[in-house]
């Protein structure tokens, strides 16, 4: 099945690649392409082509319900989404944001547009996700904001961060990029804290081409992101506050709007994958599949294995041999944030547990154009290079 009979076989030393298309871990989920021109047809027939027009209008009237909250703000991308919604939510007069370490490679540089400081905790050594315990001792005269991130496999504590945030009166907002589809608590992701912020490039669940919103429950909040989006324009040619053109196009909408229509169905296409990946790597020694809390609602959407002590390659080895075969698994959130050399100032401690997790974990392929025949594949060709380990290390170590 894998046409690999020794390691001299291996991409890495001139063999074909198992597969000649790459396998990704993002979701790069496509709808029927007559769905996304069915919606594209009303804005061009309503000849508005943006500022919010009429299929922006039905997407944040949708998403607001399906998140259980009053009041959804699309953006053009995730980030902008994210900076300004810590423009609007932050404390005056403070200028640190406390954010988790080990998470996306580019959230301190959101808090720097933003015009802030990143004051880096560290995570639950469980969960991987910052907590109230973790943040707890880092809250000073400084901290402007709590910028609480979901994990990219299930939730961070979103309600015990929501009672430190009450106890102490500092806001916590949410960059829940990966985790539209997830119930926590009873409480559908997107209802906690100040605001929450959410992505939909397309390498995420719910596919817009590129784009992002935010979900909140203070009408004040939504009004005065509504107004910064678009030049902060309030009415025509009133410019009421500090803005940019952070607007999500009517395109952007179509394809959003197509791919929630899909949603449902796409979890239920994850799940399969999950499961197929739980059957097939049960039993490859060192591997460990990170489980999703499936006690609540999920969307399956991300694969995540450790490398444990038992696992015979280092993660950079794993990784290239996997990478050279068109397998395009990802170091999990490696090198942490604090480690990384930046152009603006950041605060940091011992983060001991970030530190360990950072070199444990990897991404795998998942989503929409990975099938059950492509897992069984990569799980095959994990346990290959278990079982050739010795060989593989001697190879490597020879170049």
């Amino acid at each position: 099945m894998l046409g690999k009979l020794s390691c001299a076989d291996l991409a890495v030393w001139g063999g074909k690649p198992l597969f000649e298309r790459a396998r990704s871990t993002s979701s790069l989920y496509t709808p029927d392409i007559n769905k996304f021109l069915e919606y594209s047809k009303v804005f061009y027939e309503a000849r508005q082509f943006t500022n919010r027009g009429p299929l922006v209008q039905e997407l944040e009237s949708r998403l607001a319900r399906f998140h259980g909250v009053s009041h959804c703000i699309s953006f053009c991308s995730g980030f902008w989404a994210l900076v300004l919604t810590i423009r609007c939510t932050a404390l005056s007069g403070r200028n640190e944001i406390i954010m988790p370490s080990l998470t996306y490679r580019r959230m301190a540089d959101v808090a720097a547009w933003a015009g802030y400081t990143p004051r880096f905790c560290d995570v639950d050594a469980v969960s991987m996700a910052m907590s109230p315990d973790t943040v707890r001792p880092l809250l000073n005269e400084n901290t402007a904001l709590i910028m609480a991130v979901h994990p990219i496999v299930n939730c961070c504590d979103a309600a015990g961060l929501e009672r430190l945030s009450a106890e102490t009166g500092i806001p916590v907002m949410f960059d829940a990029v990966e985790s539209v589809y997830e119930v926590l608590d009873s409480r559908k992701v997107g209802s906690f804290g100040s605001a929450e912020c959410f992505s939909m490039h397309a390498s995420k669940l719910l596919n817009g081409f590129e784009g992002g919103y935010v979900t909140t429950n203070d009408p004040a909040l939504a009004k005065k992101l509504t107004i910064m989006r678009g030049f902060g324009f309030s009415g025509q040619d009133n410019v009421e506050d500090l803005g940019l053109n952070a607007k999500l196009n009517e395109i952007h909408a179509a394809m959003a709007l197509a791919a929630l229509d899909d949603l449902d169905t796409l979890v239920q296409e994850n799940l399969v994958r999950y499961r197929h990946y739980q059957k097939t790597l049960e039993y490859i020694p060192g591997i460990r599949l990170v489980a999703f809390n499936e006690a609540e609602q999920t969307g399956f959407k991300n694969i995540l294995i450790e490398l444990q002590d038992d696992w015979p390659l280092t993660r950079e080895e794993t990784l290239r041999l996997l990478n050279s075969e068109n397998i395009l698994a990802r170091a999990y959130y490696s090198p942490p944030l604090h480690l990384k050399k930046t152009r603006y100032k950041t605060v940091s401690g011992p983060l001991p547990i970030t530190e360990t997790l950072a070199e444990r974990f990897m991404l795998m392929p998942c989503g929409h154009r990975v099938s059950e025949d492509d897992i069984s594949k990569i799980s095959m060709f994990l346990l290959f290079m278990q079982e050739h380990a010795a060989d593989l290390r001697a190879r490597l170590n020879r170049e």
